[in-house]
């Protein structure tokens, strides 16, 4: 699912050149120990300082608000996401770790987890760059490496996948479409977090019809092309046909503004869906895309966590895939791409120190519980059971085995850091 975007026009023209590098210095980083406190209400957004130094940052982020929330560190086009913390509910604490290089930012949050984002501001990052040395350097830019490799490998495998089930769409033969939905979908949801960070592109892919209205106004000023709703969800919504009295997951009815769409529409849809997916390809396989995304050890064990607040945002309550019901495919390629994320920086974290062994060691076993949970569901060769069909009580065992997963990762990127 995609419930979030930074959307920030009016900051696109605030062009600051970023002099980053791909990895950190762990001594200053220590040496620094930055915490920076946010409190996100309904209407704001309210950081305790607007500029650090380079290094390993904390952000503690309260939610003062009544709606669950996002907190976002957004590079200097003010498009692009750093780093973000999601799943933020009300009254909760929550902290994101991240390491920084010298440059121009923006923070945010976005209360209700759509809509436009409340509270931004610059946030100015000072210092010397910093980099690695020795075998630290390249134990965690191999890690790095791994990363991206993995990414363009799913990228690079959903990009003819997406041109089947595309051209099926468009060529009408909706059985066919429909049986490649969800498989399609998995290529894309075990990258996602590098997807989102990658500004319009994943609104254009991914974004849910609600997701959409809410956020459609500024869409088209990030996007002057961005006019309708597109993507995944949008021919989804087609092949399975909402009932007459159908809602959406916030009551609304489900045939508000809403038709099929013609022959003609169904040309263009599925023609921009292959071009954006294309257009993600083309980016991430650009020679310069991790350094251009200021990837780094903490972005490969955020990302991992990010993977699993996907799940508990959009998978485990059904709201992903609210018409064709395939969210437990989304379920297991977040899994695996979380999975992946945290194999490339666990043995790095356990030789840390025995504490952090022990940790990974927490994580692996309910990462395996996890699993063995979801396997109960079915698999991507016999297929999965439709989530309309999963029952409450089953929902929340899933997500009891999920949460078990959720709170020792979250302290991950901290042991790499710290």
């Amino acid at each position: 699912m995609t419930t979030h975007r930074p959307i920030l026009s009016t900051l696109i023209t605030t062009s600051l050149a970023l002099t980053l590098t791909a990895c950190v210095d762990k001594q200053a980083q220590q040496a620094d120990g930055n915490t920076i406190t946010v409190s996100s209400t309904t209407s704001d957004c309210l950081v305790s300082t607007n500029s650090t130094t380079s290094g390993t940052v904390q952000f503690s982020i309260t939610n003062n608000g009544e709606k669950t929330t996002e907190f976002y560190l957004l590079g200097s086009d003010g498009l692009r996401i750093v780093s973000e913390k999601e799943n933020i509910a009300p009254g909760q604490t929550a902290d994101l770790t991240v390491s920084l290089q010298p440059g121009e930012y923006y923070t945010a949050c976005k209360p209700g987890m759509r809509g436009e984002n409340v509270g931004t501001a610059a946030f100015t990052v000072t210092g010397d760059p910093v980099e690695l040395t020795g075998e630290q350097k390249e134990l965690y830019e191999q890690a790095v490496a791994n990363y991206v490799n993995f990414a363009k490998n799913e990228v690079g495998e959903l990009l003819p996948q997406v041109e089947k089930f595309a051209t099926a769409y468009m060529n009408g033969d909706d059985e066919k479409a429909r049986e490649l939905y969800a498989t399609t979908r998995t290529h894309y949801e075990r990258i996602e977090p590098i997807a989102e960070a990658l500004g319009i592109l994943d609104p254009r892919i991914d974004y849910r019809e609600i997701d959409y209205l809410a956020e459609a106004e500024l869409l088209e000023q990030d996007d002057p092309t961005f006019t309708e709703w597109l993507g995944f969800h949008r021919i989804e919504k087609d092949l399975w046909v909402p009932a007459a009295d159908a809602l959406h997951p916030d009551g609304s009815s489900a045939h508000d503004g809403w038709s099929a769409s013609s022959e003609e529409d169904r040309q263009r849809i599925g023609q921009t869906l292959i071009n954006d997916v294309q257009a993600l390809y083309d980016e991430i396989h650009s020679s310069t895309f991790a350094e251009d995304q200021q990837l780094n050890i903490t972005s490969v064990s955020n990302g991992a966590a990010a993977l699993l607040e996907e799940i508990a945002v959009g998978k485990v309550t059904g709201e992903e895939n609210w018409w064709s019901h395939r969210d437990l495919w989304d379920f297991q390629a977040n899994l695996e791409g979380s999975r992946i994320a945290f194999d490339l920086v666990a043995p790095i974290a356990s030789a840390e120190s025995e504490e952090n062994a022990q940790l990974v060691e927490t994580i692996d076993t309910a990462f395996n519980d996890l699993q063995a949970e979801l396997d109960q569901y079915g698999s991507y060769e016999e297929g999965f059971t439709p989530y309309n069909e999963v029952s409450e009580e089953q929902r929340k065992e899933l997500t009891t085995k999920l949460d078990a997963v959720r709170e020792p990762l979250s302290q991950l990127t901290a042991t790499l850091v710290d």
